[in-house]
Parts: structure tokens; sequence; C-alpha cells
């Protein structure tokens, strides 16, 4: 079918019919997950992909998660055969996923035994075993991170299969979490099948398929205007985490990007060397945090699809930060090291964009709480400001960029949990000054019913928010352990420590950087 015989009307149906089908099975997965971290914190995605494995629409979800998952797709299309009713499940970030705890399940969609789209959707599950409850280590290595889980199928012909399903939850903490979340993965494949052939039933399958591909295409084309709007020009900008938790070298993560008429080189071969902490990205990662900043710069009427990447060339040098190489460690490069990617990404653009904010916190602050004499697990990310724009100032609290999660209710936390949650405020005070101020950060305070391991990942504790057009940086963040006497320890941004019963643990996040002199 030409381009000319494609119907505008259609075109805009599809998107929202494609997009509905995500959304919905997300929907399905809160509601029928078991832990916190998926059902109140919703750190989970859902998308629909073509037969070869290219985003045809996505949910509005968790941004790191969503950008890797067609590679997760064509891993699965490479190792697997599919047949109706399967369901491969993976975790593995070497192979297209992102870090141990974001664990994958893919299910073919047959119309009339042609195999025509996949559903897949990602999770984060609060453990998956490894050195330390909630398999977000301060590690060295990814065996040390917990179960690595390569493309199989733990679903076939629509039977569940008992002895994979058993090996994994024997590997667990929690299992019985475990297995009430993997289940609702499961659900919500199922809903999401359902729907992509209740629309192929109404419309036919030869246009379902066409509008399929012609969002991608559609999509190719606008951003490909849009981009022919910018300057051409070389735009580079540098930034650093605070260190990989190994050692106290800061880590530089470096882009240059090169627009030439239609086309955008994102280029960060100069970002430091893979770390021997986990703060190591694997190369999907980095194309996720690419495909976000697009996202956020290109117009509302542009589907989100794989067609936008045809546009771009992410460039990357093998065994770097960026770009890490196995065994390395790659548990923070996930939620830390993707949030300055984003970060060098926008200072870059902002040489060509006004609208570009200052840098909000960059770092999603996750705690990871364990029992010591029990068998629970907890773990969750908290917000901070955000960068302040040229328009407004930044928001207080909030979680921004390649993180979308929610927060977890103090309720349902500490129904579940043996802690309390003491104080839970705005860090008034924190966002970077300018004619428009970066948003405050967040103080949240746990107090210990029981004894507890805690492992803390996060960043902005040495290296501030940056301001913009002559705006401040922000207030940086501060991880503090507080015994029962009141005696305050400052602890490093990534650690694992005990703490005794009694004992308080209080977050202060960073704030915003500010905009304007």
């Amino acid at each position: 079918m030409s381009v000319s015989n494609y119907d505008p009307i259609l075109l805009e149906v599809f998107r929202n019919l494609f997009s509905s089908v995500a959304e919905e099975m997300g929907l399905v997965l809160t509601r029928c997950a078991f832990s916190p971290n998926i059902k109140e914190r919703r750190d989970l995605s859902c998308a629909v992909f073509d037969r070869d494995g290219e985003i045809v629409a996505q949910a509005a979800h968790i941004p790191v998660h969503l950008g890797s998952m067609p590679f997760s797709v064509k891993t699965a299309i490479s190792y697997c055969s599919f047949e109706p009713g399967d369901v491969v499940i993976f975790n593995d970030p070497y192979l297209g996923g992102t870090h141990l705890p974001d664990v994958t399940m893919i299910s073919p969609v047959f119309y009339q035994k042609e195999l025509l789209f996949f559903v897949a959707n990602r999770a984060h599950h609060a453990d998956i075993g490894g050195m330390s409850p909630g398999s977000m280590p301060v590690s060295q290595s990814i065996y040390q991170e917990g179960l690595i889980i390569p493309p199989v199928k733990l679903v076939k012909k629509g039977k569940l299969d008992e002895e994979i399903m058993n090996f994994v939850l024997f590997n667990v903490r929690s299992p019985q979490e475990r297995e009430g979340d993997f289940k609702a993965q499961i659900g919500s494949n199922l809903r999401g099948e359902k729907r992509l052939l209740e629309i192929i039933n109404k419309y036919s399958v030869d246009t379902v398929l066409s509008y399929s591909n012609y969002l991608q295409d559609y999509a190719e084309r606008a951003t490909r205007e849009f981009i022919k709007k910018l300057p051409n020009g070389v735009y580079s900008f540098e930034d650093f985490l605070d260190d990989d938790g190994v050692s106290h070298r800061p880590v530089k993560i470096a882009v240059e990007i090169k627009i030439e008429d239609d086309y955008i080189v994102f280029d960060f071969s100069d970002s430091d060397d893979q770390v021997a902490g986990p703060l190591n990205a694997v190369k999907t990662i980095t194309i996720s945090c690419v495909l976000y900043v697009l996202r956020c710069i290109l117009p509302d009427y542009i589907p989100s699809n794989s067609g936008i990447l045809r546009c771009v060339d992410v460039v990357t040098r093998k065994g770097s930060v960026v770009d890490a190489e196995k065994p390395k460690a790659v548990a923070g490069g996930n939620v830390e090291t993707s949030q300055r990617i984003v970060d060098v990404c926008l200072g870059a653009l902002s040489e060509v964009l006004d609208f570009i904010p200052a840098a909000s916190q960059g770092t999603m602050n996750n705690v990871c709480i364990g029992g010591i004499a029990s068998d629970f697990v907890y773990y969750e990310t908290i917000g901070g400001g955000m960068g302040a724009c040229k328009h407004s100032d930044g928001e207080n609290a909030i979680h921004s960029h390649m993180t979308n999660t929610m927060n977890t209710p103090i309720e349902a936390l500490e129904f579940v949990f043996p802690f309390r949650i003491t104080r839970y405020s705005i860090r008034r005070g924190s966002g970077g000054l300018g004619k428009k101020r970066g948003g405050d950060g967040i103080i949240r305070e746990y107090l210990f019913l029981e004894d507890v391991e805690i492992t803390i990942l996060s960043d902005r504790r040495k290296y501030p928010p940056y301001g913009l057009k002559g705006g401040r940086p922000a207030s940086v963040g501060r991880n503090l352990l507080i015994n029962k006497d009141g005696i305050i320890k400052e602890l490093p941004s990534k650690c694992h420590v005990n703490a005794k019963r009694g004992e308080k643990l209080r977050i202060e996040t960073p704030g915003g950087g500010g905009y304007g002199d």
C-alpha cells in the first residue's frame, strides 16, 4: 500500500488502539502483582512489537525499560522458536536487558497460525537473588548481582513449566512474592494478546499490519522534519558520577552530538572506561537514554515507536562505562548512570534548544532493605527536585527522567514491612537559585523495628545538579544513619550497611538546578 493510500484518520485510530493495548497490559500487571514495588510504585513497562521486534506502541511507563525492550524481543526471537501460547522469560543485561531485577516476559501473537506481533512487559522485582537483599549490591561482577536468566520458555503452548519456575524461585528471597509477580506478568501478556486479536478481527490482518508499519514510517518522517529545523553543528557536554562505589574516583560521562540535516549522531566515545563497581551501563541502556531525550524534545503528535531511532546513530566505545562488557557489574548502570547520560545529552542540546531545563536531581536514590532474621525484601527509589527551565520553576519532590515510578504510600509500606516512615517531607531550599528556581528534593526517614541490612545506590552526593544560563546548581543529597542516641553517621553514596532495631536511615535527595541569572 503506498503512502497516499493511508487514511490519516485511521492512522490516529491505530496509534491509539495500539497504545491502549500496552496501557491495559500495564493495568492488569499493576492490579495482579503481589509486591508493593510493582503494585504501588508501578516499576513496570509494557509495549507492543511487530514480528521483527520493532516497537509499534508503548505505554507511558519507565523510559529506561522501554528503549531497550526491542533488543530483548529480538534476542528472544533469535534464541527461541515461538508457538502459540508461549511466554519467554529473561533478564540478561548483556542480551538486551537492563539489570537483573528487571525481568522481561515476551509472548507471540498468532492469528490463524501466522505470527503477527509480540507483546512484552518488564517489571522490576524486589529481589532476584545475589549477594544482598534487593539484588542491587555494591558489586564488582554481574555474578554477584543475582540469578541470570537466559531467554527460556516459562510457558510452553499455554502450560506453565513448573520446573523452570521452581528453579527461579529457589534462587530468590521471598519466593511467594516473586511467583505472584511472575504470574501477573504472564496475565498481562495474555491481555495484550487478547486485545490485539480483537483489533485484527475487527479491521483485518492486512489493515492492522499495514498501519503498524506506517506508524513507524510516519514517526521517522516526522522526526526527520523536526531535526531539519535544528542548526547543523557539533555540541558537546560532560558531567560526572560521584564514584563507582569501589573507588573514590569520579566517573566521566561525555557526549558529542552532531546534527547534520535530518540525522543526529550521539557519540559517547570520550566517556570513561568501565569501572570496578556496579555503575556500568550496557549499550541498550545508553540507547534508551537517547530515545528518551529525543522523545522529550519531539512534538507530542509524533508516535513513540522504533521509527524515531531510524534517524539516530548512537556511538559508544566497547569497554566504556556506557557500553560495558561481561562480566562487569551493572546493577547501578540502569538506575544511576542512565540519569547522567540524560543530563549530558540535555546539557549539549541546551545550546540549540532554549526550552531545555537545568539538571534535575540526577539520581534515583535506590534503597534496598532486607531482614536479617526474617526473609523480607523491600526496594524503592525516591524522587527529588526537577530542574528549572526558561518559563517555570522546577517541580518539587518528583521522579524525573529515566524513572517514571510513583511514590510508595506509607500505609502500604508499613502494612507489609517491619519499619516505619517517621519523616517524609520536601527538603526546603535544596533547589538551585536562578531567575527560575530549581525544584526541592525530599527527606525520607525510616525507623527500623528489627535488625536489617541496607544497600544504597545513589549519586549527586558530591557533584551537584547543574544550573543553566547563569542559574545556580542545586544542593547535593545526603545519606544518614542515626543510632538510638541520635548520633548521626554520614554514609557514602553507594554502600551496604547493617542497622539495628531502633536505628533510623534518613535520605535527603538533591534538588534541581536553577535557570537564568
